[in-house]
């Protein structure tokens, strides 16, 4: 049985889709699963049109030519028209929840067309059971169809060295946008005066609203946007930073948490969405709105580092454990099993 990946979102500028799909791929051939990695690097997979252009003719076709038995959607969308059987990995249902400010016709195709298509799928994968709730809340996917498989962490950030910086900084690891609440953060500063923030990923239209609010504040001056870095500049980032923060009101997984838990950094994450389920105990949560909870939280981590860190370290191992990539890639393999076999 061959698996044709879709591999569009690991090209260039790689979110945490990008760093989903590369771990399953590279977890699937170490367990010599006959995969082809399907992709079209001379097309911008951040362009909608583009986008669009790929999902619905390129993908199938490059699926066809690679004479695929099983295509898996990677990225939460899929084809209208393909004869091949589908698994789709939906990460979240942002786009039905709390994506109201994109414009219109990306709504629609991330949204209530993609939710459309999920009823074409042979199995629907769900990164947290949170994912699977609200999955099943807003479609007519057969409960089923759906298997909740937490996504694996790379092990380079399990083999992060920590050496933190002598002037302290919180590090935010995500897409700049509404829905990650960095401005819940920025707004806790003015009461630890010794920290700083720094947030790596791409930026949208929300990034202006965190500066506003920095200058505001009066803590523009602790406030870094470093854009989108090197992975050896991200894991670097990690072994410094003092502690990581994911303020997100709405994720499917937060791969800011898993990651930072794997790499032993003390970590403050939100009490919404998945973050919970993903933090498991293991680190403080706070509402999403409650700024002086936030500066209570970061300080407790400040105040002693040196536990903070000792309580980070010891958790690693579990860590590693729940997002092993290994364990993904046996439990898809059982997926696409399925899935095959239901059409035979």
């Amino acid at each position: 049985m061959r698996i044709g990946l879709d591999a569009q979102l690991a090209i260039g500028t790689a979110t945490g889709i990008g760093e989903y799909v590369s771990g399953l791929l590279a977890a699937l051939r170490a367990r010599e699963a006959d995969v082809v990695a399907l992709s079209a690097p001379q097309l911008d997979p951040w362009r909608f049109d583009r986008r669009v252009i790929w999902d619905q003719v390129l993908l199938p076709r490059a699926a066809r030519r690679a004479r695929a038995d099983v295509l898996h959607c990677a990225a939460g969308t899929l084809p209208l028209a393909t004869r091949l059987p589908l698994v789709a990995t939906v990460h979240d249902v942002a786009w039905l929840r709390v994506q109201q400010h994109a414009r219109p016709y990306a709504r629609w195709y991330f949204g209530s067309f993609a939710r459309a298509r999920y009823r074409q799928a042979r199995r629907v994968v769900v990164d947290s059971a949170f994912s699977r709730d609200e999955l099943l809340e807003l479609t007519q996917v057969d409960a089923a169809r759906v298997a909740v498989v937490y996504p694996g962490v790379a092990a380079d950030f399990a083999g992060v060295v920590r050496r933190p910086d002598s002037k302290p900084f919180a590090l935010a690891v995500g897409t700049i946008e509404r829905r990650k609440n960095l401005e819940v953060v920025i707004r806790a500063l003015p009461q630890l005066p010794l920290l700083q923030l720094i947030a790596v990923g791409p930026a949208t239209a929300y990034r202006e609203t965190c500066e506003t609010i920095a200058r505001e504040c009066g803590v523009a001056e602790r406030v870094t946007f470093a854009g989108y870095v090197s992975r050896d500049a991200l894991l670097d980032l990690y072994a410094r930073a003092a502690l990581a923060v994911v303020p997100s009101r709405y994720e499917g997984f937060g791969y800011g948490a898993a990651q930072a838990l794997c790499a032993g950094v003390p970590l403050v994450a939100s009490s919404a969405s998945s973050l919970p389920e993903v933090v498991a105990g293991a680190a403080p949560l706070c509402a999403p709105d409650d700024v002086a909870r936030w500066s209570e939280a970061l300080k407790m981590l400040l105040d002693d580092r040196e536990s903070a860190d000792a309580r980070a370290a010891a958790g690693r191992d579990a860590a590693r454990t729940r997002f092993g990539w290994e364990r993904a890639a046996a439990a898809m393999c059982a997926i696409y099993e399925d899935a095959f076999a239901e059409g035979a």
